[in-house]
């Protein structure tokens, strides 16, 4: 029987205080309780007090269920969503450098742009693309690039809101 056949990716949206040492807090509970980040965005919401994080992470539904009550007793944690219950707008951010000789320019930028990737810099046998979009089109675009020669690339990890039809029109700070 397969073990991984109930283990879930979950993508938790956090709205914590925006104070020093509530990143350290927050990935410290996870790691206390040998939960795994997959990823882990935080910035700025617009409340100033207020930060919003968006974890990725997996298990099966004991343990989802689990950090979700563990990030609950944080006190500067304010509000918990599970995002992989609801609509959600996702997004990723990638910078990827990919080896290009001068006369595979027009490819590979025809490539980006079939996924909105706009070319941002490029050098004597190298182009930077930046792409945007769920991960799943952003693994597809890397999948493809690998051919090219991967020379490095950075990603942002995924960050979500709630679609607008699910947010309370109640702004944050009332």
């Amino acid at each position: 029987m397969n073990e991984h056949k109930n283990i879930h990716k979950s993508v938790l949206g956090i709205l914590v205080q925006n104070q020093p040492g509530v990143l350290s807090h927050v990935a410290g509970m996870f790691a206390a309780r040998g939960f795994n980040i997959d990823s882990l965005v935080v910035g700025r919401t617009e409340d100033p007090t207020i930060s919003r994080m968006v974890i990725v992470t997996s298990g099966d539904q004991a343990t989802l269920e689990q950090i979700r009550k563990q990030l609950g007793k944080i006190v500067t944690v304010v509000k918990v969503r599970n995002y992989s219950e609801e609509e959600c707008v996702e997004r990723d951010l990638l910078l990827i450098q990919i080896h290009c000789p001068s006369e595979k320019r027009t490819e590979l930028s025809q490539l980006a742009g079939v996924f909105r990737g706009t070319v941002v810099d490029v050098g004597p046998r190298s182009v930077t693309v930046q792409l945007t979009g769920p991960e799943k089109k952003i693994e597809a675009f890397i999948d493809l690039a690998r051919p090219y020669g991967i020379l490095q690339m950075a990603r942002t990890g995924v960050i979500a809101i709630p679609r607008a039809q699910q947010i309370k029109e109640t702004p944050v700070s009332e």
